[in-house]
């Protein structure tokens, strides 16, 4: 078939009988004995087939009645016919025909379905991937915007608790809250959005002990003062005075903070007036550990006692008498006193009848270091060892090896346990198994021994007598950043203790040389309007960290 030249709107046809089914030609090869070549122009500059705009003005006469006859071919025809077709097309004719038919194929079945079957498709989805659907469509912006869908994947967040799903929450914004969540998180991980204050007190004195919960923040020093901060504002608010020797040990529950010191007392404070409510007189010698449950308070003393106060009357109701060496540490959870000791031992007590329950041997020098969740005991000694006890039976079930020194800190939480070291190490242990799930070194690990640590269900938070804080993967123990890192830490620079919640962090650093001055160092990575905090960042306990 001759090619045909383009021709005006109203060109009169060709008087050349046209390739119809009706009308074959002789077969000149297989390509062209049923279809005929698409007809086109050529720019003569550069040789290139055009794209037309308009089929009137560049299709030709026997096109079209080909077209008209292809609608008369029989499905097998039609099928060949497309099929030789399809062989005689370039790549770029290939391209558009690809253009033209593939839309025809495409449905937005998320759009056509009733909204209710969408949501439930959508709710498979992860939060990334309905963020990334948002931007797909108006309409799957708006069914993916839909707060009730977000209030199903906030619900997948432990951290908030379960009387915020009630009926009257559907007006909050919980995509906005979750949101909010993934960008605090970020801002722990990678430090690109916070607010830090610096509180300084304490002069050149060690702040020995660190209390934090709400809008206040409760530090004690060996210069015998303690110290009430607002967090908000990063004012002193009150100074306690009154101990005639250095503060080693206090808690906080509700309006009341309790303080004990080398001068043999305990003393309860008001936190708000700072007054002193009670001298509590009773032990002969320093009181080295606290406990408060629900108004009570449990006191563990250098003189090998440990004795059981109300603080709101000052009364002293229960002593208790059994270790033969200071008592280290103490851990009361309303039913039962668990202490460990210098003698090596670690016991359990019913503070009512002050009798001595178990008297768990094992460790073969100082107890320093407690655990108790109501089922087990976890105790951290001087001779290197962990071991986890059963708080009923008092039966040793592991003996955790790994450390290579005294064991100074530990967190225990649904059977995880993080121990700090002073071989500089921090570990990770699942105390139903007794085996060492993850250990914090490597390249980035501390330098010296590890003072606090705190975690979650996400993160490991540490600090050192390296001047560090450091944020680690509680997962797979990678190091993730330093939070803090002292110019002064390697020559004298210490991170005494912190305490956090869901937004911030609160560090109590200095020195014994002078080359770090005493202070509190705040971070606040909290984002987000205030309403929308207040969900987001909800808290039952201040060891709740983070989030």
């Amino acid at each position: 078939m001759k090619a045909t030249r383009k021709r005006s709107r109203h060109a009169q046809p060709s008087s050349e009988e046209p390739l119809t089914p009706e009308t074959p030609t002789k077969r000149k090869s297989k390509l062209s004995e049923d279809v005929p070549k698409m007809p086109c122009t050529r720019d003569a500059s550069v040789g290139k087939r055009k794209r037309f705009s308009s089929q009137s003005d560049v299709i030709s006469h026997e096109v079209v009645k080909w077209v008209e006859g292809f609608k008369h071919f029989s499905d097998t025809d039609k099928l060949g016919a497309l099929d030789l077709l399809s062989d005689m097309c370039d790549t770029g004719q290939a391209r558009y025909i690809l253009k033209k038919i593939e839309p025809r194929f495409q449905r937005d079945f998320i759009t056509l379905l009733p909204k209710e079957l969408a949501m439930s498709i959508l709710r498979y989805l992860e939060p990334k991937d309905l963020l990334n659907a948002m931007r797909t469509c108006k309409s799957w912006k708006v069914l993916c915007d839909d707060s009730l869908l977000w209030k199903d994947k906030c619900r997948a967040l432990p951290e908030i608790p379960n009387h915020y799903y009630d009926d009257d929450s559907d007006n909050l914004d919980w995509k906005k809250i979750y949101l909010t969540r993934q960008e605090l998180d970020d801002n722990w991980k990678t430090g690109r959005n916070f607010v830090k204050k610096e509180l300084k007190g304490h002069d050149d004195h060690v702040i020995t002990c660190l209390q934090f919960h709400g809008d206040r923040i409760i530090s004690g020093s060996d210069d015998s003062t303690l110290k009430v901060w607002s967090v908000s504002s990063g004012e002193c608010l009150l100074t306690l005075t009154g101990h005639t020797g250095g503060v080693w040990c206090s808690q906080f529950e509700g309006d009341i903070i309790c303080s004990g010191s080398t001068d043999r007392t305990i003393k309860v404070w008001d936190v708000h007036t700072g007054q002193s409510l009670h001298t509590l007189f009773g032990h002969s010698s320093t009181v080295r550990c606290l406990s408060m449950y629900n108004q009570i308070c449990v006191s563990g003393s250098r003189d090998a006692t440990l004795r059981v106060w109300d603080v709101q009357t000052g009364e002293c109701k229960h002593l208790l008498i059994g270790h033969m060496a200071a008592v280290r540490c103490v851990q009361y959870d309303g039913v039962r006193v668990v202490s460990g000791a210098y003698d090596c031992l670690v016991k359990v007590w019913d503070p009512v009848s002050e009798t001595c329950l178990h008297s768990l041997t094992g460790h073969n020098n100082r107890v320093y270091s407690l655990q108790f969740d109501g089922r087990h005991i976890v105790s951290g000694s001087l001779d290197t060892t962990i071991r986890v006890w059963d708080a009923v039976t008092g039966t040793c079930l592991h003996v955790l090896s790994g450390h290579r020194s005294l064991t100074s800190g530990m967190e225990l939480r649904d059977n995880i346990l993080v121990s700090g070291n002073a071989d500089s190490l921090v570990k990770i242990w699942d105390i139903t198994t007794g085996a060492c799930l993850q250990t914090l070194d490597g390249p980035s690990k501390h330098q010296s021994a590890v003072t606090c640590l705190l975690f979650n269900s996400k993160y490991v938070m540490t600090s050192s007598d390296d001047g560090t804080v450091k944020l680690w993967d509680i997962k797979t123990g990678d190091f993730i950043r330093d939070i803090v890192k002292l110019e002064s830490g390697g020559s004298g620079g210490v991170v005494w203790r912190i305490q956090l919640d869901k937004t911030r962090l609160v560090c109590a650093v200095g020195s014994r040389n002078g080359t770090e001055e005493t202070k509190l160092i705040v971070f606040d990575f909290s984002v987000g309007n205030e309403k929308t905090k207040q969900v987001a960042m909800c808290s039952t306990s201040s060891s709740e960290i983070m989030y």
